[in-house]
């Protein structure tokens, strides 16, 4: 236990809000937890300088009934803390930590593609040129499926895309 206290002692705390750049609730949450290992550790640190003996014939030398005392001096000796096995909950809490990492992981990954992504996309936005300066031949080869509406509408007869009248109005009398 003395080095887990050890290692409690060295946390630098404001370094790991301002490294993993906490903000708001989870920095608060993290102050809140830092203020509560800093008073258990105070406690801590206050029981251990507390006598741990009882001293027994005093008792007796007051009390006329030292049958209590004797009965409380024995319960005493034969007292043992309680011991938990703690080793089932920190595996599981490793497990969820590693599972966490695991889906930070993934999650990052995905998010550094889709920066990719939108990284080329800009730099296609930027450098593309004008719409005013593209030809009809340079739209088609961008999207194919405008080129296939068009012949689906004039091999049907329709020389006017539909709603467009309505959109724009209707040009032919100027």
């Amino acid at each position: 236990m003395a080095a887990g206290r050890s290692v409690a002692t060295k946390i630098d705390w404001a370094h790991i809000t301002s490294s993993l750049g906490l903000k708001g609730s989870t920095a608060a949450s993290l102050q809140a937890f830092k203020k509560r290992n800093d008073d258990a550790r105070r406690k801590l640190a206050a029981l251990t300088q507390q006598p741990q003996t009882v001293d027994f014939s005093r008792y007796r030398s007051t009390l006329n009934n030292t049958a209590v005392v004797d009965e409380m001096e024995q319960h005493l000796k034969n007292f043992k803390p309680v011991t938990y096995d703690v080793g089932r909950q920190l595996k599981a809490i490793e497990a969820f930590e590693a599972q966490a990492v695991k889906s930070a992981e993934e999650t990052k990954g995905k998010v550094d593609v889709e920066v990719r992504e939108l990284e080329k996309t800009l730099r296609n936005i930027e450098t593309a040129r004008p719409f005013e300066d593209l030809t009809v031949d340079e739209v088609a080869a961008a999207q194919p499926e405008i080129d296939k509406r068009t012949e689906q509408l004039v091999s049907k007869g329709r020389w006017q895309v539909p709603g467009y009248k309505e959109k724009f109005g209707d040009l032919s009398v100027l």
